[in-house]
């Protein structure tokens, strides 16, 4: 039971609908009526998209960062050192939760069995070597297009085809802003640990800003199938912006940051409705 916590603590459990959410709203964006979407295929789809995909993407995460997240506060309450002995076991966990589910993957079309290669790939070399894209500058922004990937596997598993590129390249955007954002409270145990990311780099007003221009332009790019929502949210997204460069000053940064997944969780809502209403209602 010990080991069970462990793991589901490792897995993030708040940032779950990160990867589950954009699975559903592919799918929904993907269908043309609600019955469509009642396939035991799509249920078994969506729970790997929780716990399993999630352990894959935090454990793998965190069997490299140890000499990082040693030297990171938030490790020690609000999210989980795994030592070096512990290693093994996780391993061994991250399998077992995610082999049958992966080798059902790649049984669909081609376009569903890239959109899961993509996410296999990016999730594991966002963190392991030789690529180990979370220590190199802006191409660990990018790599967080991992996120976007269920939402790409889940709209090819109902339509067989990819989604159109401009509203890829727009959660992409989205994405990479997330990650750059959650990377300014790491900046002071990532220098001390000598790892470079986009926000040590750039430091924390310059990541800001950088964070909003791809806000809104994920925003305005979204604004031919989201419409209005597209633009309002993106906006909500640089207001948090311009609030956060004040609460760097102030050095409250970590604590607006603990409600950045509620936000997402609820731009995510949004997203989600108004799409549902517009197709399938």
């Amino acid at each position: 039971m010990h080991d069970l916590r462990f793991l589901i603590k490792v897995s993030r459990p708040r940032f779950w609908f990160y990867i589950f959410g954009p699975y559903i709203v592919g799918l929904v964006a993907a269908a043309e009526y609600p019955q469509q979407l009642y396939k035991l295929t799509y249920l078994l789809f969506g729970i790997y998209f929780t716990f399993p995909a999630n352990l894959l993407v935090y454990g793998v995460n965190d069997i490299f960062d140890y000499e990082t997240d040693k030297l990171n506060e938030k490790k020690s309450d609000y999210e989980t050192l795994v030592a070096p002995e512990r290693r093994s076991k996780l391993w061994l966990a991250i399998f077992a939760a995610n082999f049958a589910f992966v080798d059902i993957l790649f049984l669909g079309n081609w376009p569903t069995i890239i959109a899961g290669a993509a996410f296999l790939f990016f999730s594991i070399f966002y963190s392991a070597p030789p690529i180990r894209a979370k220590a190199k500058p802006f191409l660990d922004s990018a790599f967080n297009i991992l996120y976007v990937m269920p939402g790409v596997f889940a709209y090819s598993l109902v339509t067989g085809q990819f989604p159109p590129a401009s509203i890829v390249i727009a959660a992409g955007c989205w994405t990479a802003a997330m990650h750059a954002y959650s990377a300014i409270p790491d900046i002071d145990a990532d220098k001390a640990a000598g790892l470079k990311t986009i926000a040590t780099v750039c430091g924390p007003y310059f990541t800001l800003a950088i964070c909003a221009v791809l806000y809104a332009a994920a925003g305005i790019i979204a604004a031919e199938y989201l419409g209005f929502a597209s633009i309002t949210i993106s906006f909500a997204y640089v207001l948090l912006m311009l609030a956060s460069a004040r609460s760097v000053k102030t050095g409250t940064l970590f604590k607006l940051y603990r409600s950045f997944p509620l936000i997402n969780v609820a731009a995510g809502f949004v997203i989600f409705w108004n799409i549902a209403l517009d197709k399938l209602l």
